[in-house]
């Protein structure tokens, strides 16, 4: 056994999207940091569709970039294609989604980890965990070599016990070509996590030149580009892009030097096209040979990204199903089929592909397969991502039960801040749901838990019109450089974007043209900002939009705002550690058991957990009340009601 000479105070095991942010968040606030993973070439792969961004994961990725996240900036340096979705709703629903080159990606954020000063990489595999009693120590490898560390999060993604299928054809694995992790799930175990199981797939990869691409709909990207981060600045040097010299300036200044799209002189497009009714055939005759649904595969799949066996069998009256051809890079033939993931034999997808418009001769360059893998109930997790069984230890990503790119990043950034705020002895940071998607996420997780895979919707986030793309960096990067991630360069420019902004709003209420003021004027649904009688032209980027939405849509604003204040009133009562809910009286058994298992922070927390009444929340709240002493009460002198009411309470309650 060999214990490595040097104590980390954060030790993240697993480099992909979770990983990365949860290693520069922890490093960049100062920690000394340990990146393990299981090989190094692999930081940051994107596994299934190299895209970053689309419906509430746009979202995601700005929030993580506007706290001081990497995940914006490699996205708008290595980005192939941009456009920004639902434009033609409205803006709490827009949303900027990036084809990247999905090598160019990868070797950006391996770059900027090795870079990274108080940030230690090293290649090994996590055997088990070191504890003592309920408090995390460190890591053992399977190599025998112990790491030592104030904190430990745990960002393996698809790799514990992952196994891929392709029919009948089974390899362990965490993904194409990668081994798995076999042994950390007995030691999650053993410190008492309860594991359940997972199931996610990706389609196959064609060879472009065996395409017709002239039978597809050509999909160009949005012009100007629809950038990623807020701190475009940043990436106008050269020591802060990791970009060969020779490689700036072929786009005389149009896109960011050294950027893909800088490269190439313009962005690539991708294709639209459909099956057919021999695909619904061929899948119908060969459905007893897909490992889901002959019963080989035990873990659940994701719901909104379903198979193209599923899309058969769930709508048989479906004639055709829409299919996304998009490149990979530039630098390869590769076509990502999204839309068509499947684990059916390599024999039957050969057939299969061909059936696909355009794609008569395709070749196939990667089969599709599936994986499951091993996952703890995120009901486990504090919102802080800390796990209640063993102090000091964290989970993020795949782990937690989600999908997803952003959603890993957005969890693996949290945990880095609160793993660092942990060993510096800080309280943790905890984003509240009319915060941040990263916000509503996390409650999510904690709160209601997940037994699929669970995907980011704007649905589920109450306040959706606060909370857009367009203003991540108002709504959250105070608390970025509050913290110690935001540096100083870019908390300057956003408190300048800020202050201009809200001088803006007061000049517009103080000038009249004609007999109307500006703001009056700009109420007006076909008014643009640049349509009205002295318009600054020089506001700095993004101020405009986010002046024209908070005067469009200040009626609908200041109801949610009000709204919040009702919510706020929920989540600001802390319910007490003492609280024991099975001495609760009244309560019903559903409630107290959820409670019991939860143990929500907030009586706001408490409202949301399914199988938790508003009168359920209301015993709480008269239980606190009454204070520690009450556990000696007997149960008729607080409540009188076997269903769980209180008397004379109609069994409402404002929760939010």
């Amino acid at each position: 056994m060999f214990v490595y000479p040097k104590n980390y105070d954060v030790i993240v095991c697993g480099a992909g999207h979770a990983g990365v942010e949860a290693a520069l968040a922890a490093s960049r606030m100062g920690c000394q940091t340990l990146l393990l993973t299981i090989n190094i070439d692999t930081i940051g792969q994107m596994s299934c569709n190299p895209a970053i961004g689309g419906l509430a994961k746009g979202h995601l990725a700005r929030e993580i970039d506007a706290l001081g996240g990497e995940m914006g900036k490699a996205t708008d340096m290595t980005g192939l294609q941009f456009r920004m979705l639902n434009t033609k709703k409205g803006p709490s629903v827009w949303a900027p989604r990036a084809q990247c080159d999905k090598k160019a990606y990868q070797f950006r954020l391996k770059w900027v980890c090795e870079r990274q000063e108080n940030l230690d990489i090293k290649q090994g595999q996590v055997a088990r965990l070191l504890h003592e009693g309920n408090e995390i120590k460190g890591i053992q490898t399977t190599l025998d070599v112990q790491y030592i560390g104030k904190t430990v999060i745990i960002t393996t993604g698809t790799f514990l016990r992952g196994l891929m299928h392709i029919g009948k054809n089974q390899q362990a694995g965490g993904r194409a070509g990668e081994a798995a992790a076999m042994n950390l799930s007995d030691s999650l175990r053993e410190i008492g996590l309860e594991l359940g199981r997972l199931k996610t797939g990706t389609p196959p990869r064609l060879n472009r030149r065996s395409l017709d691409l002239s039978k597809t709909e050509v999909q160009p990207g949005d012009e100007p580009v629809p950038y990623f981060t807020y701190w475009k600045d940043d990436l106008f040097h050269v020591e802060h892009s990791g970009i060969n010299p020779m490689d700036f300036g072929h786009s005389a200044g149009k896109y960011l030097p050294g950027s893909i799209l800088d490269r190439i002189n313009g962005q690539l497009p991708c294709y639209i096209t459909f099956t057919t009714d021999e695909t619904a055939r061929v899948i119908r005759e060969n459905l007893h040979k897909s490992p889901m649904y002959s019963g080989v595969i035990e873990g659940i799949g994701p719901r909104y990204c379903p198979s193209i066996e599923d899309k058969i069998v769930k709508f048989p009256d479906k004639a055709t199903h829409q299919i996304f051809l998009e490149p990979e890079g530039i630098s390869t033939e590769e076509i990502y089929v999204n839309g068509f993931s499947t684990c059916l034999p390599f024999d039957v997808q050969h057939e299969l592909v061909k059936t696909i418009v355009g794609c008569e001769k395709a070749e196939i360059l990667r089969p599709a397969y599936a994986v499951e893998y091993d996952f703890a109930f995120p009901t486990q997790l504090d919102p802080s991502l800390e796990t209640k069984v063993c102090r000091n230890l964290y989970c993020a990503g795949q782990i937690n039960g989600t999908s997803g790119y952003e959603e890993a990043g957005a969890q693996g950034l949290v945990a880095g801040i609160n793993a660092a705020r942990r060993a510096q002895g800080k309280e943790p940071v905890v984003l509240r749901r009319d915060q941040a998607y990263i916000g509503v996420l996390i409650d999510d997780l904690v709160t209601k838990g997940t037994t699929e895979p669970y995907r980011m919707f704007t649905s589920r986030a109450e306040y959706r019109l606060l909370l857009r793309q367009d203003n991540a960096d108002m709504r959250l990067s105070q608390i970025g450089y509050d913290i110690g991630l935001l540096p100083s360069r870019n908390y300057r420019k956003f408190a300048e974007k800020q202050q201009t902004i809200q001088q803006e709003l007061i000049r517009l209420d103080n000038t009249r043209t004609g007999s109307i003021t500006l703001t009056q004027l700009l109420r007006r649904p076909e008014t643009r900002y640049s349509d009205l009688p002295l318009a600054k032209p020089d506001l700095p980027e993004g101020a405009a939009e986010q002046i024209e939405i908070a005067v469009k849509y200040s009626g609908y604003i200041e109801r949610q705002e009000q709204e919040i204040g009702k919510f706020k009133s929920m989540e600001d009562k802390q319910i007490p550690d003492w609280l024991d809910y099975n001495t609760v009286p009244s309560l019903r058994k559903e409630a107290r058991l959820k409670l019991q298992q939860i143990r929500p922070r907030t009586l706001g927390q408490a409202s949301r957990i399914s199988g938790v009444s508003p009168a359920d929340v209301s015993i709480v709240m008269v239980w606190m009340k009454r204070g520690p002493q009450s556990s000696s009460l007997p149960d008729t002198e607080i409540l009188t009601s076997d269903s769980g009411g209180i008397p004379g309470d109609s069994g409402s309650c404002s929760a939010a």
